[in-house]
């Protein structure tokens, strides 16, 4: 079945565009709570969000549709996604929707769930719910005195910064650390400050003034310029930026060098592989991660299991393998002995912990291998298959054979846009440029 809805990470699109419409949403939340109503119990579905001003328009349109198909609706407001997968299991409900397009800017918005479990949901689940979205059974909807109800949960908020310090080690505080934290002025805006002092840090905030339209804005994990000038300037310990819905961050050291999330996992795997909790024997994570990480892991005899990308195919092989770690290098990370899905908040904590009881400053500790040189560049296309194309084939053929264990070459189409992304890597820098620059003029050949 083709998708006319469901992307690699929920619905996201064009506010009032497309799948992004007030009467989409609607019968969304009417299909979706079709696919889980099972059984006589009482359904409870919780409704989170960021700060965009759609996320006004959105809430109550799934809201309704949920109601309508006999669902109990709890609304949690602006949190951070993976409270939102939190929340699911606390609260035994059967459903959980985040409203947010995550690093996106304002103008786009998303539809993300989680099942009863705390996992995204499943490719099967997701044909489900779309094949019911433009043909729904009217018949099927609950009667009149079998309607959900709706209703606002004010503590919300406070549960999940409790579970937020909760991962953090007993007996641990960051009392003298100074940090940044940059909230994009999106969803963590309130929760990741709060958590930060709660555990002993002297915590300055940015970030962390929303008004409907400036997450992302110059801000967060896709602009953290601003961030590691902060950093350098107050002389902190740590800078952390997160993003629109809080699932992924980028940190910087005190010199303001960016820590990006393939250092972030070779601290956390290598530390807990000393620690004794490592389960696995490594680490998940995905084809783009540099192979200066897979040097670094070998060496401490850890593996390296790599997946397409997208952080849903990171969990699946993680629960397949039995990992605790597993993330991407843009910066999610999953901890399952904590979370389900990427919380940057929880990566940061646990950063955060083995900086302060190493005793060693942020540029030393998260310096855990020399990335080796990496390219990636972008080819747009208007059509057709370049990738099946001959002649594109012979120039990505002979590129694989030069690299052939000395580097690697990793050519995928976007998810979201007509895009082919290129990206090569190896010891010789300029070797490196020269294959990229061969791969993507075959393409662009093909495409002109």
């Amino acid at each position: 079945m083709n998708r006319k809805y469901f992307g690699t990470d929920g619905i996201r699109g064009r506010v009032n565009r497309g799948a992004m419409t007030p009467d989409v949403a609607m019968r969304v939340g009417l299909a979706a709570g079709r696919a889980f109503i099972r059984g006589d119990h009482v359904h409870r579905v919780v409704i989170g969000k960021d700060t965009r001003r759609s996320g006004y328009m959105y809430e109550p349109a799934l809201a309704a549709g949920f109601v309508a198909s006999g669902m109990d609706v709890i609304m949690v407001g602006p949190m951070p996604t993976p409270a939102i997968a939190m929340l699911v299991k606390s609260l035994r409900a059967d459903l959980g929707v985040m409203i947010s397009a995550s690093h996106n800017p304002h103008y786009d918005n998303g539809i993300k769930f989680f099942g009863p479990d705390g996992y995204k949901l499943s490719d099967r689940k997701e044909l489900e719910i779309e094949s019911m979205i433009d043909d729904m059974d009217l018949s099927s909807l609950a009667d009149a005195g079998g309607l959900g109800s709706a209703q606002r949960m004010e503590d919300a908020r406070g549960r999940y910064v409790e579970f937020a310090k909760s991962t953090v080690p007993a007996g641990v505080t960051f009392d003298g650390l100074k940090v940044v934290v940059d909230c994009a002025n999106g969803a963590g805006y309130k929760v990741a400050p709060t958590v930060l002092w709660e555990l002993g840090a002297e915590v300055m905030a940015m970030g962390v003034s929303p008004d409907g339209f400036n997450i992302n804005e110059q801000c967060g994990s896709t602009h953290p310029e601003e961030m590691c000038s902060f950093v350098v300037e107050h002389g902190a310990d740590l800078g952390i930026a997160l993003d629109g819905d809080a699932d992924r961050l980028i940190l910087c050291d005190e010199n303001g060098k960016i820590i990006d999330g393939d250092q972030i996992m070779a601290l956390i795997t290598r530390n807990w592989a000393k620690r004794g909790i490592l389960r696995g024997g490594g680490l998940v994570t995905t084809v783009m991660s540099n192979l200066g990480l897979e040097r670094c892991l070998a060496k401490d005899g850890l593996s390296l299991v790599r997946t397409k990308v997208g952080d849903r195919y990171v969990v699946e092989r993680m629960r397949e393998g039995g990992f605790n770690v597993g993330g991407e290098q843009s910066g999610h990370i999953v901890l399952s002995d904590f979370t389900t899905t990427g919380d940057g908040l929880v990566s940061a904590l646990q950063v955060l912990t083995e900086i302060q009881e190493s005793g060693e400053h942020a540029s030393v500790a998260c310096a855990q291998f020399e990335p080796v040189p990496q390219l990636l560049q972008n080819v747009r296309f208007s059509g057709g298959t370049p990738l099946e194309d001959a002649a594109v084939q012979q120039v990505i053929a002979a590129a694989e054979t030069e690299l052939k264990g000395i580097g690697r070459l990793v050519i995928r189409k976007s998810g979201t846009e007509p895009l082919i992304r290129v990206m090569a890597e190896g010891d010789d820098a300029g070797q490196i440029k020269n294959i990229v620059d061969r791969v993507m003029m075959a393409i662009e050949a093909y495409t002109h």
